[in-house]
């Protein structure tokens, strides 16, 4: 067994799987007495970063991450690849398997882990998506906030709290403040468009793809710029990505005369896909697919303004898809959703006439998974261990300030009992919002987001707290209603009751 580990983890957020997974590996570690030290590429940044001493000494590199990672050094080193969530569910186990199967970072064609060097095809379309997302996640938390601050000051409203209008008073210096921090936050929510096509397009090519990407996104969600009603959207943006990141590959492949080499990747490859995508976007894909997105969102409009009942299986289904995988590739495109059609249907119509159903659906069911592991514990104290009531209170921790993640060490334990009780909780918080007309303007996606952010419901507090409580019961009630009897659980392995999760902090 090897003595010196090292590792990077990084998840597609940035936030809760990044650290749940390096704290597995360190524990590992501490209790099999061999040495790990990991660096973590959070939304933070890197931290704890691997010096050039610590990967000499190094015997294993494991990298557990859904995003690209840089390996150039590591060359000639053992290095195996995963996802983080190897880490989080058995991390010895892991280590174990990366020491019997890593392989030396090398040429092209060279397996490491679950990839192989040189070979686009082994990357993936959802691991690109999941680098765009890391990126532009914290541009969607910093300008939700903001909205939702300028937000409360924005409504006037009657004395049971209703809105009765909405509208900021510029002649007032706090109304002038508060109209001009609402624009931030707009845009914010313009530019994390092509901010995520510029690193999904970095994650296939690298950083000359990167300003190609960024501008084929904006151009192709300007409606100005291209003659329509609204923008392409996220559709336009991962097309755009994809085809600037693929156009740069070929583009870098070409044997340029050694004389213009150096401008190559800043000047030359920029200027051509920039051209390229530009041409692509104003003839070819960009009215289209506005259309196309402008009919999506008129229909969205009409079903939840004709049919009370849409609003509910709408809110259901996005919430159920928030539930189903605690972090994963389906919730992120739940919540990106979600955010996308608000963000669109405030561009088009404003904000009297967005559209706030499933971006509010997502943020209900975000919490319902962990708190509704935190609420069976308390509710059927004797079919839970001690060492489980222990993981429900750190997953109260990071339910009640909208941590999905935070139900993952019990869902690794028992797959189908979680997942059943959490899309069936999430599903019903979800529907009730929908249909209860409830808005979520931005805050924290948990009952404690009623006080944190702007919601507006038609009873206020209760509303919303009322919803997402009836979706954290019901997955409470299938999780204890399942569980066996604490004498026969206790006796089961659980390998992953031990990962704490004190170190995620917002929306995952």
């Amino acid at each position: 067994m090897t003595n010196n580990v090292v590792a990077i983890t990084a998840c597609a957020a940035g936030i809760a799987h990044t650290y749940m997974a390096a704290e597995a590996l360190e524990q590992a570690g501490k209790e099999h007495n061999f040495s790990v030290k990991v660096e973590t590429q959070g939304s933070i940044g890197a931290e704890n970063i691997l010096t050039e001493q610590d990967i000499d000494k190094a015997d294993l590199v494991i990298i557990a991450s859904d995003i690209e990672i840089d390996l150039s050094r590591f060359a000639g080193k053992r290095v195996y690849k995963t996802r983080p969530k190897a880490a989080i569910r058995d991390a010895m186990a892991l280590i174990k398997e990366a020491d019997d199967n890593a392989t030396v970072f090398g040429g092209k064609g060279t397996k490491v882990g679950n990839v192989t060097l040189g070979k686009t095809t082994e990357n993936g379309f959802v691991q690109h998506i999941m680098s765009g997302i890391s990126y532009m996640v914290p541009m969607v938390i910093a300008a939700g906030l903001l909205l939702a601050i300028a937000n409360i000051f924005a409504f006037q409203k009657d004395d049971l709290g209703r809105m009765v209008a909405w509208g900021f008073d510029q002649e007032d210096p706090l109304g002038y403040f508060m109209f001009h921090l609402f624009k931030v936050g707009q845009i914010g929510f313009t530019l994390m468009i092509p901010l995520f096509a510029g690193f999904v397009a970095n994650s296939i090519a690298d950083r000359p793809a990167i300003a190609p990407a960024m501008l084929g996104a904006y151009m192709a969600n300007d409606p100005s710029f291209l003659g329509t009603n609204a923008g392409g959207g996220f559709l336009s943006a991962i097309l755009v990505a994809f085809l600037v990141g693929y156009f740069v590959k070929y583009l870098k492949k070409v044997k340029w005369p050694k004389i213009i080499q150096p401008i190559v990747p800043i000047m030359v490859i920029p200027l051509i896909a920039t051209f390229f995508i530009t041409v692509v976007v104003l003839y070819l894909i960009g009215q289209p697919i506005a259309g196309a997105m402008s009919a999506l969102y008129d229909g969205l409009n009409w079903m939840t303004t004709n049919y009370a009942s849409s609003t509910f299986i709408i809110g259901a289904l996005i919430g159920a898809m928030i539930g189903f995988d605690f972090g994963g590739p389906v919730n992120k495109t739940a919540l990106i959703f979600g955010t996308a059609v608000w963000t669109d249907t405030v561009a088009k119509y404003g904000i009297e006439g967005a559209n706030f159903v499933p971006g509010t659906a997502a943020q209900a069911a975000i919490s319902v998974a962990p708190l509704g592991i935190f609420l069976a514990s308390k509710l059927f104290a004797k079919r839970f261990s001690a060492t489980e009531k222990i993981s429900a209170n750190s997953a109260f921790g990071m339910g009640i300030v909208g941590v999905t993640e935070g139900a993952i060490p019990f869902a690794a334990a028992n797959p189908v009992q979680i997942i059943t009780a959490s899309v069936a909780g999430s599903a019903l918080a979800g529907g009730l919002v929908g249909y209860l007309d409830v808005k979520f303007y931005g805050g924290i996606g948990s009952p404690l987001g009623t006080f944190v952010g702007y919601i507006e419901q038609p009873i206020p507090f209760v509303t919303w707290i009322a919803c997402t409580f009836a979706g954290i019961a019901t997955t409470a009630m299938i999780i204890g209603f399942w569980r066996r009897p604490k004498a026969v659980a206790a006796a089961e392995p659980t390998p992953v009751e031990t990962v704490t999760t004190e170190t995620a902090t917002t929306n995952g």
